[in-house]
C-alpha cells in the first residue's frame, strides 16, 4: 500500500466514507471492508422520493460534478437530495492504493460496472432507506453505471440520463482504452504495478495524458484553439500545464482498474448477452445524451442503443470539446444544454403517475 496525498479531502473533499463490509464481486473475489466515498447535497424528504444518484466517471471524483449542481439549476439541492457516489477503484472509494495487502496495489481484484451498482444500491438502501430514485445521471463511466442501474433496478429508477456513454462498450472503444492502459504499463519503472510512488511511473502517466489529448477532444477543438477554454494560452501549455499535471498525481493502478472495468461495461450481462432484451427491461423515462464530437461514444452508437429503450429520447449535446466537455470548460454554453434536458426530464411524470 502506498501513501498518496492526491486522494484527500484537500483536493477532492468534502466527502464521507461508508463501509459496506466484505463485498463479493461478480468475478468471484471480494474486497474486505469495502468503502464507498460519497458527497451529498440537499435533504432527503419525508417520502424519500426526491433522491438523485450520480456515479463518477473515469479518473473523476465526486468533486468533478460540483459544476453541475446549484440553486435554480436542474440539479437543485433545494429540491432534491443529490448523492454522488465514487466508483470503486477511483482513488477515494476502495482502490488499489488504499486497500491493505494482499488485496491492494497490483493485486486489487477486477471490479465490474455491475459491482459498482450493487454496492451503490446496498449503500443508499442501508444508510438512507431509499427505495426510489427520481433520477440517475452520470457521464462516461457514470453513464455506464446509469444504464446498469436502469436495467438492474427498473422499478427503483424513475428517470435516467446517461451522458456520453454506452450501455455496452464497443470493440472500437475497447481498443481505445487498451492504448490508455498500455501507455502506463510501458513505463520502464512499472515493475508489474509494484511501485512506491506514482512519480516513479511519471513517463507512463504522461503518455496516458497525451493519448487523452488526441482521443478525448475533437479536431474542431484544435482548429479553434479550444485549449483556451481550459485557461491556457497554447497547445504546449495545454499538454504540459493541464493534461499532464491532471494525470501525473493519479495512482496508475487505479486508472488501470477503472480502465479494465470501462472496457467490459455491458448491461447485457444481465440477460445472457441479449442487449435488446436488457434495454427493453428499462421502465424509467430515459434521455440518452451523447456529445456530438465525442470520439469515445459517438452519437450514432448511443442512438442505436436508445432505439432499443422504451420511453426514451435522444438529446445530443453540442461541444467542440468532445468527451472532455464533461469538465464543463465551456461554461454556460455546455451546462445550459445539460440543465435544459435534465429539467425537462425531471418534469416528466413517473410511471405510477400515468393513468
Amino acid at each position: 500500500m502506498i501513501k498518496n496525498n492526491y486522494y484527500t479531502q484537500e483536493f477532492h473533499g468534502p466527502y464521507e466514507l461508508y463501509n459496506l463490509g466484505d463485498f463479493s464481486l461478480e468475478d468471484g473475489e471480494n474486497i474486505p471492508d469495502c468503502k464507498l466515498a460519497y458527497a451529498t447535497f440537499g435533504e432527503l424528504n419525508d417520502a424519500k422520493d426526491n433522491a438523485i444518484l450520480i456515479p463518477t466517471w473515469f479518473s473523476g471524483t465526486s468533486k468533478a460534478y460540483e459544476p453541475y449542481i446549484g440553486s435554480g439549476r436542474a440539479l437543485d439541492p433545494e429540491k432534491y437530495f443529490i448523492v454522488i457516489v465514487n466508483q470503486i477503484g477511483n482513488g477515494l472509494s476502495s482502490s488499489p492504493h488504499n486497500t491493505p495487502a494482499p488485496f491492494g496495489m497490483a493485486h486489487f481484484p477486477n471490479v465490474r460496472i455491475g459491482d459498482d451498482v450493487r454496492a451503490q444500491h446496498k449503500f443508499i438502501t442501508e444508510k438512507y432507506g431509499i427505495q426510489e430514485l427520481a433520477l440517475v445521471v452520470g457521464g462516461s463511466m457514470g453513464a455506464q453505471q446509469t444504464y446498469e442501474w436502469a436495467v438492474r433496478y427498473p422499478d427503483m429508477v424513475k428517470r435516467a440520463a446517461p451522458i456520453a456513454g454506452t450501455a455496452k462498450n464497443t470493440s472500437h472503444d475497447f481498443l481505445f482504452t487498451e492504448t490508455l492502459n498500455e501507455a502506463i504499463t510501458s513505463d520502464p519503472n512499472w515493475n508489474g504495478g509494484n511501485y512506491q510512488s506514482c512519480r516513479e511511473v511519471a513517463d507512463g502517466l504522461k503518455r496516458h495524458a497525451k493519448i487523452w489529448s488526441v482521443m478525448g477532444l475533437s479536431t474542431e477543438f484544435y482548429k479553434k484553439e479550444g485549449w483556451r477554454l481550459f485557461g491556457v494560452a497554447s497547445l504546449d501549455e495545454f499538454i504540459a500545464g493541464f493534461l499532464e499535471p491532471l494525470f501525473i498525481e493519479m495512482d496508475p493502478n487505479a486508472l488501470l482498474s477503472m480502465g479494465w472495468k470501462w472496457q467490459r461495461g455491458d448491461v447485457s450481462r444481465n440477460t445472457n448477452g441479449n442487449l435488446q432484451e436488457a434495454l427493453g427491461q428499462i421502465k424509467a423515462k430515459v434521455y440518452v445524451m451523447p456529445i456530438d464530437e465525442d470520439m469515445f461514444f459517438p452519437p450514432r452508437d448511443c442512438e442505436e442503443e436508445q432505439k432499443m429503450i422504451p420511453n426514451s429520447e435522444l438529446k445530443v449535446i453540442r461541444s467542440i470539446c468532445g468527451h472532455f466537455a464533461l469538465f464543463a470548460a465551456e461554461g454556460k454554453e455546455y451546462t445550459d444544454q445539460i440543465d435544459k434536458h435534465l429539467s425537462e426530464l425531471l418534469a416528466e411524470p413517473v410511471l405510477e403517475a400515468i393513468k
